[in-house]
């Protein structure tokens, strides 16, 4: 027996790497029907052309549709635009009463200057800053239920909050964080630059934006949200000769009176019952684990001596997630569904492949 679909979604800027996942799983979703993708790329082209692994899959073609016409008849948007362009997409869409879920970090900050600093233009949208839900669900699940627009998160801000969450919730979380994360060249986008074409990132690893990459204010604001006091990040990202994948390393420093066995404790206490994060319990998390899935894992190492000149005890939190997936369109998947009284796991519970 087929079952007819219950919801209508559209994608806006779908001939990306984030534009193919979130078509890869809205193509498999039982209840969320894909109606069209709008790109100004490969215009009246079928999606495999710039999606090969959708070859037969599907007879969309690319549509060079304005956002009102995109979005009209919708039940929900995926905005797969890039940063600075979806700002400007967005009223348009707001007014034909759609759903919306952005990929770009144009909604996630509450603060305009913020958004100045680390974007370098003034938001053309500001007076919709904080109207947009923030898409990590495993902080935020109950207000993405009742959301009509998320924001999703960044790909290294979801996997650094994820790995400092525990000790943001337990209070514990304040002052200095320092940070080094490495990341795939996916999330460089589909375009080739000089710092992303194969042959010299297949070699290399290179630092970019050190100490001022966009994520930084997001990631400070949600781990404030979260009981984080007097947060100061200190983020390094890293480019690394791998296609997917984010593995973050954060150190931060915890009250000396937290013993190691709370601290570890804290991490599995917070993720019980969580569908997508894993805390394992024979190894540190690693990149492939979680690759092309929308897992995240995380986990600890606690120093056994209390710093005699601060009275802290260093906790080295490790996170890792597939930057396209749980760190792009799985995540906005997952708001989708929790937006549509779905539930979260639909069409996102493969657990990628090994190795």
């Amino acid at each position: 027996m087929v079952t007819t679909k219950r919801w209508k979604a559209a994608v806006i800027g779908g001939s990306g790497y984030g534009g193919a996942e979130l078509i890869r799983r809205l193509l498999i979703h039982p209840q969320v029907e894909l109606v069209r993708v709008a790109s100004v790329d490969y215009v009246g082209e079928p999606l495999s052309a710039a999606h090969p692994n959708l070859e037969g899959a599907t007879d969309l073609v690319f549509e060079n549709l304005s956002p009102a016409d995109a979005a009209r008849g919708m039940d929900v948007v995926l905005l797969g635009l890039p940063h600075k362009v979806s700002a400007h997409k967005v009223p348009e869409i707001l007014a034909t009463g759609a759903r919306i879920v952005d990929l770009s970090g144009d909604f996630r900050l509450r603060s305009a200057e913020a958004y100045q600093r680390y974007y370098g233009i003034e938001h053309p949208s500001k007076e919709l800053l904080g109207t947009f839900v923030y898409g990590l669900p495993e902080l935020n699940r109950e207000r993405i239920r009742q959301a009509r627009y998320v924001a999703s998160p960044g790909c290294f801000a979801t996997t650094i909050e994820l790995g400092l969450l525990p000790l943001a919730c337990a209070g514990w979380l304040a002052g200095e964080v320092e940070v080094v994360a490495i990341t795939g060249s996916s999330g460089a986008g589909v375009v080739p630059t000089a710092t992303t074409h194969h042959p010299t990132r297949a070699v290399n690893l290179r630092t970019y934006k050190p100490l001022e990459h966009q994520h930084i204010p997001e990631i400070t604001e949600t781990l404030a949200q979260a009981g984080a006091r007097d947060l100061a990040l200190r983020f390094v990202p890293v480019s690394a000769p791998l296609p997917r994948g984010i593995f973050a390393t954060s150190f931060a420093h915890v009250p000396g009176d937290v013993a190691p066995e709370a601290v570890k404790r804290a991490f599995v206490e917070c993720y019980a019952g969580e569908p997508f994060v894993r805390v394992p319990k024979k190894r540190l998390p690693e990149v492939a684990a979680v690759s092309g899935s929308n897992h995240v894992e995380v986990g600890c190492a606690v120093a056994d001596a209390v710093d005699p000149a601060t009275g802290r005890r260093v906790v080295t939190c490790f996170s890792v997630t597939d930057n396209l997936i749980k760190g792009g369109a799985g995540q906005a998947i997952q708001s989708m569904n929790l937006m549509l009284g779905l539930d979260e796991r639909t069409a996102l519970e493969d657990p990628g492949a090994w190795p």
